[in-house]
């Protein structure tokens, strides 16, 4: 290991160090390949100097390394395991849906069997990227029911809940809006605005959902909440009871964030999928006075925490690479493009359209 100023750094370094910004955040991390456009960063941010393995040439191999994973990556990421398991799901609670909504138990020791294989590998699930291989706009509940459930999983560990919970919040997502199998479809895909009677109906699928579970015993109570709860706002301006955050089960404020993310990042019958980004951004901003505060901000920071690297459109359909994520703003990070670096955070008029891995 070896500091070496600007002037001295050379493609082909590899950064032994993470590289901080004079804010602390993490400017370039431990292990990347110096390019002209590392270069060109940390000038950006006047760094004057920064720890680099004492060898380049080992970084020349692990450069040429570095590629080829990716590419493997994006030829193989349809038949992960993952996407296997996930597919999985699909099936078992396609059948748990009908069969429920008929009038049968609940196979709760089935569901839990295929979500435990689908969590083990949540490691490779990433949420501004996973796309379901099969994805039909009519199998939106079971998509929307099966990510929300990987999500929650997640944001169930980012905000410290025991162990123990997290399994459960997966289960809070999976089922939270199981009371939709008993509302009119034709509601639920409704193309334009609905009435105030159609809206009340939609409205009943939280208390509806309520009772088809409530009688489990093998759910916990915080399952149950959460589809009663997953539409309530900590300000009491929610539904079905208009509680405020003193009352709202944790499972709930997971379940709803997760919801509302993959509700906009999953296209619908009679709406396209909005960017990842800019959905991050609203959450953020629902976040005053809807959600909780605390488990949104660790959410959005958690989201966008390891992106450097990933390949995006923006909104003016220019393609580029994320190289840098200000904590201060996660969901407007600076993108490179042909060279030239776009900081979203000044550059407002636009944003990521699209992240495309």
């Amino acid at each position: 290991m070896a500091a070496v100023t600007l002037s001295q750094l050379k493609p082909g370094d590899k950064i032994s160090e993470d590289a901080l910004t004079p804010l602390g955040s993490v400017l370039l991390q431990k292990g990347k390949v110096i390019t002209p456009k590392e270069i060109e960063i940390l000038q950006a941010f006047l760094i004057i100097a920064v720890e680099i393995e004492a060898s380049g040439a080992a970084s020349k191999a692990q450069d040429e390394a570095a590629e080829e994973p990716a590419q493997e990556t994006g030829m193989t990421l349809v038949s992960s395991p993952l996407h296997r398991e996930y597919d999985q799901m699909v099936q078992v609670l396609r059948g748990v849906f009908n069969s429920f909504a008929a009038g049968s138990s609940l196979p709760v020791m089935d569901i839990r069997k295929q979500l435990e294989k689908t969590i083990e590998n949540v490691r490779s699930y990433n949420l501004l990227t996973f796309t379901p291989r099969q994805f039909a706009e009519k199998d939106y509940l079971l998509h929307n029911s099966i990510a929300s459930a990987l999500t929650s999983y997640q944001i169930a560990q980012w905000v410290g809940l025991p162990q123990k919970d997290w399994m459960q919040a997966a289960f809070a997502g999976l089922l939270h809006d199981i009371g939709n199998v008993k509302i009119d479809k034709a509601i639920l895909t409704k193309p334009n605005a609905l009435t105030p009677d159609e809206k009340e109906e939609m409205m009943k699928h939280t208390v509806i959902g309520y009772q088809m579970l409530k009688n489990v015993p093998a759910l916990n109570e915080g399952v149950k909440m959460a589809a009663l709860q997953h539409h309530e706002k900590v300000d009491g301006s929610g539904y079905p009871l208009g509680i405020d955050a003193t009352k709202i089960h944790p499972y709930a404020k997971i379940v709803a964030i997760a919801d509302i993310f993959h509700a906009m990042t999953l296209n619908k019958a009679y709406r396209k999928a909005i960017s990842p980004y800019l959905v991050l951004e609203q959450i953020q901003s629902d976040a005053f006075g809807k959600l909780d505060p605390g488990y949104v901000r660790t959410f959005v920071e958690k989201a966008t925490q390891f992106h450097n690297g990933t390949v995006v459109k923006l909104s003016d359909d220019r393609i580029g690479e994320i190289i840098f994520t200000d904590r201060a703003h996660p969901t407007r990070p600076w993108v490179s493009i042909d060279g030239t670096i776009v900081n979203l955070t000044l550059e407002r008029q636009y944003h990521i359209k699209e992240v495309l891995k």
